[in-house]
């Protein structure tokens, strides 16, 4: 099954510093029909105003994935981690038997953009754990770069603590194509630009997803230069 959602579909939250677009239910918006898709429970799409940001909150027995498309984002932790993201730059997050957290845009001036994805970990109630990875090069080479998994068979950049999830991004070019992988749950967000996918009517552009359940292999073209994907393949 091929589940189309439209960028405008998401549930959204304006604040003065935050705009934020979630595809599943999410703080204050909840749908029981719409809870996650596999093991992804959260996808959110978040611009950040200048010196603005999120401080302290906690976490507890979850894998945060934090991507960032535009701009600069300062991560603070309960454990002693510092990390300055920008695109290109892979971040995990444990937050296991519980942490805190702060996310800030440091730039005065410029915007950050973000994608931030949770799953839920294979075991639950281990010690907090923080790691960051370049993938600039990996991505300029092209094709579908595993950025984060838990998959013993997977090589990522990242590892995440749940065997049944990977994270995939792939930068194209215009008509560039990359096969999805095959997955029970396979989630498709376009970041930037747009695709054509097999067996879906029309371009799926910035903001808009997939959900596919149970489908074979499929094969996404950009259909414009400069499209970024960012695919989770789950139980």
């Amino acid at each position: 099954m091929i589940d189309r959602r439209n960028a405008s579909d998401r549930f959204h939250t304006e604040l003065s510093w935050l705009d934020s677009w979630h595809s599943f239910s999410f703080g204050d918006h909840f749908d029981p029909s719409n809870t996650g898709h596999g093991l992804l429970l959260v996808s959110n799409d978040d611009v950040v105003a200048p010196a603005t940001g999120f401080g302290p909150h906690p976490h507890r027995d979850m894998e945060i994935v934090t991507w960032v498309l535009s701009g600069t984002l300062e991560h603070r932790d309960s454990e002693g981690n510092v990390g300055r993201l920008e695109p290109g730059l892979a971040q995990r997050m444990s937050a296991g038997t519980g942490i805190r957290h702060s996310e800030m845009n440091p730039d005065p001036d410029v915007p950050v953009r973000l994608v931030q994805m949770w799953v839920r970990p294979d075991t639950v109630g281990v010690s907090p754990g923080y790691e960051q990875v370049d993938v600039t090069d990996q991505l300029a080479a092209g094709g579908l770069v595993a950025v984060a998994s838990g998959d013993p068979e997977v090589d990522s950049a990242i590892r995440i603590r749940q065997r049944e999830a990977t994270m995939w991004v792939a930068r194209l070019d215009d008509d560039e194509a990359v096969e999805l992988p095959v997955a029970p749950h396979v989630h498709v967000f376009v970041a930037t630009g747009a695709v054509q996918v097999d067996g879906v009517d029309g371009p799926v552009g910035r903001g808009d997803a997939l959900r596919l359940t149970g489908e074979g292999s499929l094969v996404a073209r950009a259909a414009e230069s400069g499209t970024e994907l960012i695919v989770w393949a789950t139980a």
